[in-house]
């Protein structure tokens, strides 16, 4: 969520601001605003509505400068416009800050920093940062920052300037925040891609660290000001990676990059048919697995739970991860809690990593940011290494999510002293390539939405490991084309979904091979007979389950294990092919972050 670019060096920073926000762009904003120092003086534009708007506006002004900050904003206190925008400025327009998180408790240093005379002009927690940072300025941003920081709840990624002052200081509490290191330059930013056309050397910045960067120095402290070491990281994708190299969205050439992302998920980890991951837990001593994690990753997660209780017998709960963190959950030092999320960053899944931590469980991350917060944190974990996804409706993390909770299932059950079935590990090796030669002919997905893209509702219904299938194709739906669609295990649906079934209802039955193939067909019949407009995934020929179908998606027939990676790509499709017919833009959706670091 929020996304921020910071510059200072001999180069002008007004381009370099604009590209880093664009290269920002996938975190979801309404408003983004920039401000650039000149001399003594900070000369601030904002602007509601797209990077490009801002750019219009700036269109023949002259702001010269060495030093800028600039930032977009996805709203949470307050409506989006110019005024709730960042950068906010205190009272006499000497400092500058962008924010990222929640300030907890802004109201009542809002309350006493008007008492102190300071004038709010924004609806927003994040301008009490500038004024309380100027009620404790004397002449140094750093120890006013510092300071001002005392006396704030919550999280920030917070980056300031003073016109007096030829540096930029930052600070990052719960929101992600990284240092750029080039020749003779330095950046700030809430997320790599916006440094890195301008170098690959970035410095992560933990927790309640502080950083001050001049051109071509940066200097790293704690809240109490005591110096840091810090290891520059070498940042090995490149631009090109986050580039729609000719597909019309991000969306799309994700979608596509899946075979690629599910070799590197699995690249070294299945060798002479054992399963290789460093990870230090040991399996001999646990006694229960709770798995937690929000959105797209708890759907992951919910496969994953059928994977390891099938492979090891070991009992598994999957918690969303903002009911965890509240609910004071039994957490033993015999459980091993799994965090997934693709960014790492992901606010109610930090915070549940740090309840299990301080309850003395055994905590491991399945995450895709190389470097992030989860990473950093967590003993140990398993990195997707599916590359950096753009688009905000996930997609390639996803199936890489599902593929590394086999891996874990199987390392789990391998390291316990029971036997791995050869015959499915020689499967999931060769799923990359299966799906590589699926989604070079699949059109179904695509040839069937043009007909479905006037549609209010629609229902996905599962059964087994395809249950979460169903919530995850359904969720697809939902955020890129905003039709109102809901997942179900099918059989659920008797007990009231199916009062809504009629005519006007399509309904999207996963109904590939499984030990309970029989019964999703008594399903389809049951849709079938209320008249409801049926579209089946299908992985063979089933001339009965023909016969109830309105219209058929094939997939390639594949393990039970590894149908719900395979069933998710047409249900992506057919989501990204409604939100294209419609004319939305799939890797915006409104309302959405790519990653949501505040609650």
């Amino acid at each position: 969520m929020c996304g921020i670019i910071g510059y200072i060096g001999p180069r002008d920073p007004l381009p370099i601001l604009i590209d880093g926000l664009k290269k920002l762009e996938y975190r979801g904003y309404d408003s983004a605003g920039l401000c650039v120092k000149n001399g003594g003086a900070l000369h601030v534009v904002k602007k509601r509505g797209a990077i490009s708007d801002l750019e219009s506006e700036l269109r023949g002004r002259d702001m010269p400068g060495h030093v800028g900050i600039a930032h977009t904003r996805w709203a949470t206190h307050g409506e989006p416009n110019e005024t709730n925008a960042h950068p906010h400025l205190n009272g006499d327009g000497a400092i500058a800050v962008v924010h990222n998180g929640i300030i907890e408790n802004y109201y009542a240093l809002r309350e006493w920093l008007t008492r102190e005379g300071c004038v709010f002009r924004s609806q927003t927690d994040s301008e009490v940062l500038p004024h309380l940072i100027g009620h404790f300025y004397e002449g140094d941003l750093e120890r006013a920052l510092l300071h001002a920081l005392q006396f704030v709840e919550g999280a920030f990624g917070v980056v300031a300037v003073h016109k007096d002052e030829n540096r930029i200081v930052a600070a990052r509490r719960g929101s992600p925040l990284i240092l750029g290191v080039g020749e003779d330059e330095m950046f700030a930013a809430s997320d790599v891609p916006a440094v890195l056309d301008n170098t690959r050397k970035v410095v992560y910045l933990h927790d309640n660290e502080v950083a001050v960067i001049t051109a071509g120095r940066y200097a790293i402290t704690n809240l109490e000001g005591a110096p840091i070491d810090k290891q520059i990281h070498e940042i090995q994708w490149t631009v090109d990676q986050i580039e729609k190299k000719g597909f019309k969205h991000f969306m799309l050439k994700e979608i596509a990059e899946q075979p690629e992302s599910l070799r590197n998920t699995l690249r070294g980890r299945i060798k002479a048919g054992r399963i290789k991951l460093n990870l230090d837990v040991d399996p001999l001593a646990i006694e229960r697995v709770i798995i937690t994690a929000c959105g797209t990753s708890w759907h992951a997660g919910l496969i994953g739970k059928q994977f390891i209780e099938s492979l090891t017998r070991i009992p598994v709960e999957v918690d969303y991860a903002s009911e965890f963190r509240y609910r004071d959950p039994i957490v033993r030092p015999t459980d091993l809690v799994v965090a997934i999320s693709q960014s790492g960053e992901t606010a109610d899944t930090l915070a549940s990593v740090r309840e299990a931590q301080s309850k003395n469980a055994k905590v491991i991350g399945v995450v895709n940011v190389v470097g992030s917060t989860i990473s950093r944190e967590v003993a140990s974990g398993i990195y997707l290494h599916c590359g950096p996804e753009i688009g905000v409706a996930s997609t390639k993390a996803f199936t890489s999510q599902v593929a590394a909770m086999l891996l874990l299932a199987l390392f789990l059950r391998q390291e316990r002293g029971l036997a791995l079935d050869a015959g499915l590990l020689e499967s999931l090796a060769a799923l990359p390539a299966l799906a590589e030669d699926y989604l070079g002919e699949a059109r179904d997905a695509f040839e069937i939405a043009e007909r479905f893209q006037f549609a209010h509702n629609f229902l996905y219904l599962g059964r087994g490991l395809n249950y979460p299938v169903a919530l995850e194709g359904a969720l697809k739906l939902k955020e890129i084309s905003y039709i109102h669609a809901e997942g179900y295990p099918a059989a659920e649906m008797k007990h009231g979904p199916i009062a809504l079934i009629d005519h006007d209802m399509p309904v999207i039955f996963i109904a590939t091979r499984s030990q309970i193939f029989d019964k999703i067909v008594s399903n389809m019949q049951e849709v079938k007979a209320r008249k409801g407009r049926v579209i089946t995934v299908l992985d063979e020929d089933e001339p009965n389950v023909t016969a109830l179908s309105d219209y058929v998606i094939h997939v390639p027939r594949v393990r039970e294990e590894l149908s719900p990676i395979v069933n998710a790509l047409p249900l992506q499709q057919f989501a990204y092919a409604i939100a294209d017919l419609k004319g939305l833009n799939p890797d915006k959706p409104r309302n959405l972050a790519k990653s949501v670091t505040v609650e």
